[in-house]
């Protein structure tokens, strides 16, 4: 199966700017979206042979996420059980009768790291969900995280240290997440590779320059590893400032 995920940064622009064509070129069993800010009736949005699944906020023009599946899952679950942030359509959940998938677009810690503490919150809720999910079943996360965790995974980390998304305090929680049993499936395939990003900012041509971040992961119970075949960082697509992100498995 192929799994791509995309924060891609308002999906009304986004499909102004190549959306249709990537998904018909690359055609993933399932295409989960972040930050889609807008909700179902804003647009036309429709492709053949997929369900579209929409976990829209409750603020207009913020957040959300979506997934587009070829398969129909048995049961979906919105939210992770935190009121304050499941409001902003952070979290889809689908179960399918060999594995759960979860997309997530973690909230970020802001400039001055103002909402650190909620975020902090949020990654142990998170951390203690994805615990129970994968119990009884594989599971695959991904999404926009929201942190670039090693310096290797990121272009400037001396002049970004305790910048929101690469703070102590985060990269120390996704550590204790991954220390709970899970793999970067990247970084399992390739841990030494340099110069892979994810997404870059607008301003300072920072894509030309490849001035980058990787904060877009795909994430497997260590045990479910064998499962893994491929990781792509499709860096050649625009149409956010994020690019794609996917994967691909055998035998779920």
């Amino acid at each position: 199966m192929k799994w791509i995920s995309w924060n891609v940064n308002g999906l009304r622009a986004c499909l102004n700017k190549g959306f249709s064509e990537f998904l018909l070129s690359e055609q993933p069993d399932i295409l989960a979206l972040q930050e889609i800010k807008m909700k179902p009736e804003q647009a036309d949005f429709s492709f053949d042979g997929y369900h579209i699944i929409w976990n829209s906020a409750e603020k207009n023009g913020y957040s959300g996420t979506a997934v587009l599946t070829k398969r129909l899952p048995d049961q979906v679950r919105f939210g992770i059980g935190y009121p304050e942030l499941d409001a902003e359509g952070r979290c889809i959940t689908l179960f399918f009768p060999t594995c759960a998938f979860v997309t997530v677009y973690t909230p970020n810690a802001q400039d001055g790291l103002k909402r650190l503490n909620t975020r902090m919150e949020w990654e142990d809720r998170f951390r203690v969900y994805l615990g129970e999910l994968a119990k009884d079943r594989p599971v695959i996360v991904c999404g926009d995280m929201n942190v670039a965790h090693q310096e290797i995974d990121l272009k400037n980390p001396a002049t970004n240290h305790q910048n929101a998304g690469f703070s102590d305090e985060e990269r120390a929680k996704f550590t204790e997440l991954l220390n709970s049993g899970w793999i970067d499936t990247f970084r399992y395939l390739y841990p030494d590779r340099r110069d892979a990003y994810s997404w870059w900012s607008y301003r300072f041509r920072s894509r030309e320059r490849n001035a980058g971040w990787r904060i877009d992961y795909f994430l497997m119970r260590k045990e479910d590893a064998p499962f893994l075949k491929e990781h792509t960082i499709y860096s050649n697509v625009y149409g956010s400032d994020h690019c794609p992100v996917g994967i691909v498995t055998e035998g779920l």
